[in-house]
């Protein structure tokens, strides 16, 4: 990422993982917690600043952060990621240096700093941006700054911004699938020795 084009980390991690038995963010890879670990992936693109929002288990995500002031609280979380989403954006919309904020989730363990380095390349505030993975969208998703309230206006339910992004013609696919396979964590089954 450009110096003079800061993008901001946002990271989602509020869910209840309901299929997985529990918080995703509080499950644990290599022994590190998952929110954790995609903090550092964050850190280690380059991003800044770096919100994490919460919901399920709030304060035991909180506790965990090397900075709970990057913890934002979402209203509403247990309707979906769109409160995840809104509630990210409107922190980050008071930090006034970021041109864009790449949105990352916290149950993708396997999506290297490379792939978020990579999707967040030239960013600006009107980039509309996602990997791909052998042509098959995913994560992370970079959103320009132009577009966050619009964004934060259409997210709903669990879909956050699919729908949005769905609308866009000027959206850029990012091939990833040299660098991972964007597999997310669903079940504690798909966790190496579970």
């Amino acid at each position: 990422m450009a110096e003079n084009a800061p993008v901001a980390g946002l990271l989602l991690a509020a869910g209840a993982g309901r299929r997985f038995g529990g918080p995703k963010a509080l499950a644990e890879l290599d022994g590190q917690p998952l929110v954790l670990r995609a903090l550092a992936t964050l850190s280690t693109a380059g991003c800044h600043p770096i919100r994490v929002v919460v919901g399920a288990a709030a304060e035991q995500v909180r506790a965990l952060l090397p900075d709970p002031g990057q913890a934002v609280f979402a209203d509403g979380w247990e309707t979906g990621m769109g409160a995840s989403l809104k509630a990210g954006l409107a922190a980050l919309a008071q930090e006034p240096r970021p041109v864009a904020a790449l949105v990352h989730l916290v149950d993708l363990p396997w999506v290297g700093a490379g792939i978020l380095t990579r999707v967040a390349a030239g960013a600006t505030t009107e980039t509309v941006a996602r990997a791909s993975y052998d042509g098959v969208p995913g994560h992370p998703v970079l959103l320009g700054r132009r577009w966050w309230p619009e964004i934060a206006d259409s997210a709903q339910g669990d879909r956050g911004a699919r729908d949005w992004l769905a609308t866009r013609e000027d959206l850029t696919l990012v091939e990833c699938g040299d660098l991972g396979s964007g597999r997310d964590v669903d079940r504690r089954a798909d966790l190496p020795g579970r």
